[in-house]
């Protein structure tokens, strides 16, 4: 699923397909990526794009005139750009620009969203209300991961994925912020350390940064896809080697999902101190 670096790259995308440029036509099927919103809006999202913000894993268009667009892309949603006449699989929505290309939002699973809005209500729409802060947008220092995470008896791993705690977070890279801290998934929130809550903050902005930095190029490739190579340190490689000690990789499912880790790096067991 696309986490706040693959969201980001999209907006960024986005921004720089759309500076200069005029939608002449927005169209969008009949299809669930607009469940509880007008579909009919959408062919109102034209003109000149004025600003393109991002919240978590969520796209805020707004357009002249005062229109708007909430968008997510779900599972395996993305944004595509192709010259004027180019077909692309599992187009659902399409904006026809002054320059001979569209841009498409492809969606094979349809777990992606559309929500046309008035431009003046997209950052108090109910979804943006109830994200918790932004590591990249908002800043995030040990002091405030601690605070929203409060004394949460839920594992680790499932307390940073809450998305009204730590808006743009996901099961990849909260594996990978883990990982890098040395910290276990299953671990309780009010069992760490200040130590090793400075150092769980320094991993998730690393490894948000790692990540932003390898998404570059206009065609997002995700893991699943066409047995893409895997970039992670420890997502996905359960039964291989730790990448840092070769230890085994195992695996655990915690709130529904797969959580990948080495036992050897990231032990359960803590002292009474609270160090590894």
């Amino acid at each position: 699923m696309p986490e706040l670096p693959e969201v980001e790259s999209a907006r960024r995308n986005l921004e720089r397909w759309f500076q200069g440029h005029r939608v002449v036509r927005a169209e969008a099927d009949a299809t669930r990526i607009f469940r509880g919103a007008q579909r009919k809006k959408f062919s109102e999202l034209t003109g000149r794009v004025e600003s393109l913000d991002r919240r978590g894993k969520y796209l805020l268009l707004t357009f002249e005139g005062g229109r708007g667009l909430l968008a997510h892309l779900g599972m395996t949603g993305k944004f595509l750009r192709r010259p004027e006449g180019q077909s692309v699989p599992h187009s659902h929505a399409r904006f026809h620009l002054d320059d001979g290309h569209v841009i498409h939002f492809s969606d094979y699973r349809l777990f992606g969203r559309m929500e046309p809005a008035p431009a003046a209500r997209l950052h108090q729409l109910e979804a943006i209300q109830a994200l918790g802060r932004d590591p990249v947008a908002d800043g995030l220092t040990a002091q405030q991961l601690q605070e929203v995470m409060g004394r949460s008896r839920m594992d680790l791993k499932v307390a940073l994925m809450d998305q009204g705690r730590v808006a743009g977070l996901g099961n990849i890279y909260v594996a990978e912020a883990l990982f890098r801290s040395g910290l276990h998934p299953a671990r309780k929130p009010a069992s760490l350390s200040p130590e090793e809550w400075a150092r769980l903050t320094r991993a998730i902005h690393d490894t948000l940064s790692s990540a932003l930095e390898q998404e570059q190029g206009e065609d997002p490739v995700y893991l699943e896809e066409n047995k893409s190579e895997n970039p992670f340190l420890v997502y996905g490689r359960a039964g291989g080697p730790c990448t840092t000690c070769k230890t085994k990789v195992q695996s655990i499912v915690q709130g529904g999902r797969t959580t990948h880790f080495c036992p050897k790096c990231q032990p359960k067991r803590i002292s009474k101190r609270g160090k590894r």
